[in-house]
This record gives C-alpha cells, sequence and structure tokens, in this order.
C-alpha cells in the first residue's frame, strides 16, 4: 500500500496486514501519533535488515512466521511468507514451520522454541532457554538479536490485532 503523507514510510507492514482505508475513523486513530507509526515500520525495517550479527534474514523471517503462526495473526503471517518466497528461503522449511513440524536442524529447532516460549509463556524465556540458544551454536549478539526481534513481533502482532478489532466493530460515517 502506498502512502501519501511524506512522513511515512512508503510500504508500512502494518497498513498492509489490516487495510483500512482513510475514511475510517480506526485509520485516523492510527495516525493521531505519526511519529508510532513511523517508528513501528522503522523498527521492523531494522529487524529485518541485513546488517543484523548472527541471524540470516532468511531465519527472522521464519522466525516472524512461527510467532505468526503461534499468534494466529494470518495476514501478518502472509506478510511473512511473502517475504521468505522473496528472499529464496527453502519452501520445505517454509512450510514446516509453517505448519508446526518438528525442525531437523537443531539451531532452527532451538529458535523456533524460544520464540514459541516468549511469545506464548514468557516466564519460561529464562536462563535455560537462553543456553539453549547458545548451546546450539548462536552467539551472544544474535540472541540479544533473536529476543529484541520478538519482542517486536509480539507488539507488531496486537498491535494489527488491536486495529483488526476497532475496525471490526467501527460504525461506517
Amino acid at each position: 500500500m502506498t502512502n501519501t503523507t511524506a512522513s511515512f514510510p512508503a510500504v508500512d507492514v502494518i497498513d498492509a496486514a489490516v487495510p483500512l482505508a482513510p475514511a475510517q475513523s480506526t485509520w485516523a486513530l492510527r495516525r493521531q501519533r505519526e511519529k508510532v507509526v513511523a517508528a513501528t515500520q522503522g523498527s521492523y525495517d531494522a529487524m529485518f535488515a541485513s546488517t543484523v550479527e548472527g541471524l540470516s534474514v532468511a531465519e527472522r523471517l521464519l522466525v516472524a512466521l512461527h510467532a505468526c503462526r503461534v499468534s494466529k495473526a494470518g495476514n501478518l503471517a502472509a506478510h511473512y511468507r511473502e517475504r521468505l518466497v522473496a528472499e529464496g528461503a527453502d519452501g520445505g522449511v517454509v512450510s514446516a514451520v509453517d505448519s508446526g513440524q518438528p525442525m531437523a536442524d537443531a539451531r532452527l529447532a532451538a529458535v523456533l522454541a524460544f520464540t514459541g516460549k516468549l511469545i506464548e509463556r514468557p516466564i519460561e524465556g529464562d536462563r535455560a532457554a537462553v543456553q539453549s540458544l547458545a548451546d546450539s551454536g548462536l552467539p551472544t549478539p544474535a540472541i540479544v538479536a533473536l529476543s529484541q526481534l520478538i519482542a517486536f513481533l509480539s507488539y507488531q502482532i496486537r498491535v494489527a490485532a488491536g486495529l483488526q478489532a476497532l475496525a471490526a466493530v467501527e460504525v461506517p460515517a
């Protein structure tokens, strides 16, 4: 979706996942704090930049797909599936993550297990959970980046769900 306001990114993931029309009050509500809209998209851009140490873009997109699947965020999951295809990710791995099948790759299995814990049961994201990432070969900067990514995804999923809920009960003007 192209945004006509110069200070907003040209492509906004939340706008694409929750298509709202400018005539809707939910659309106007989202834009009351322009800097939050821009910062949310800016965080997305940073989380999936190629410069994140220790985790490939494809691995981060698989984490995002898994987080969306676990959270039942279908519109965002579709976005991440499309990104994975564009990145040339292995279709079998994408399908396995998308359907919740176990991963043969120990590193990816540990990353997805950690993601699930932080999304579904954050209390389990303890020292032992972090150690399982280190044991699977993730260096400390990658563990930090992964944790930041999962926190962002949790936020992004909730923003999209909130906007969908508001739009669903919105009375047309």
